[in-house]
């Protein structure tokens, strides 16, 4: 009998975070067993973000669980749908769409997110604008559950996004969120997504196992790193 080849985490992160945000995750990975690549998310559009990451999953060449924080959410759900080397999906206080809904649109379909008055807009060289998240903001908005000289090391490495990226929907037939099993972390104390919005997401995806992390902010991969990995490893697991 053949043994499944051993899947392989993808890490996405999202708007006003980089791939170093994982590192806490992947530490806890590497003590299970499970190999982790964490992508440096373009955040430029979500249909060209999400071929990115279908790049990087072909190069890996083996079976993925596909973890997408915040607007990685979005990138993982377009990015896995009608992919066979994505196994499952692993959503960390994060956006999963239907067809027609935006980022833009489920961080305000429930009250709660206070994200619009902490950011920052400026104009690109190529059209359109930009956001970041206002340096004296940074700590209470994205990341209050973080010691202060963290949160100044998060606000100055933030990757801004794209207005066009927050804006955009899904071009594929349907989300891979219904087609592939599903996990959910859940942030309570979240200003970016409120987790009413997060706990609707995950009942609609019908989600295999969702955990709550009670006072975590936005940034609960930052502060929370096994609470997340620990349910990364219930998703790999599920391939054995």
């Amino acid at each position: 009998m053949n043994t499944p080849e051993k899947s392989v985490a993808v890490l996405v992160h999202g708007a006003f975070a980089e791939s170093a945000s994982w590192n806490g995750v992947i530490q806890y990975l590497d003590r299970n067993g499970l190999p982790a690549v964490a992508v440096g998310n373009p955040l430029r559009g979500l249909a060209d973000d999400a071929a990115y990451v279908r790049d990087v999953i072909a190069g890996i060449g083996r079976p993925v669980v596909l973890v997408g924080h915040s607007y990685g959410g979005m990138v993982v759900t377009e990015a896995a749908a009608g992919n066979e080397a994505v196994r499952s999906l692993v959503y960390v206080a994060a956006f999963a769409p239907d067809l027609d809904e935006s980022a833009l649109l489920l961080s305000s379909k429930f009250e709660g997110s206070t994200l619009g008055d902490a950011l920052v807009p400026y104009p690109l060289s190529s059209g359109g604008n930009e956001f970041r998240i206002a340096d004296e903001k940074f700590h209470q908005q994205f990341c209050a559950d973080v010691d202060a000289g963290t949160a100044a090391l998060m606000a100055a490495t933030q990757r801004p996004v794209t207005e066009r990226a927050l804006t955009e929907n899904l071009t594929v037939p349907q989300p891979a969120w219904r087609e592939k099993p599903s996990r959910f972390v859940l942030a309570e104390l979240d200003r970016n997504i409120p987790v009413a919005a997060q706990r609707f997401m995950a009942e609609r995806a019908s989600s295999v196992e969702t955990r709550e992390i009670a006072g975590a902010s936005h940034a609960v991969a930052v502060s929370q790193p096994d609470a997340v990995a620990a349910l990364i490893v219930d998703a790999a697991n599920d391939d054995r």
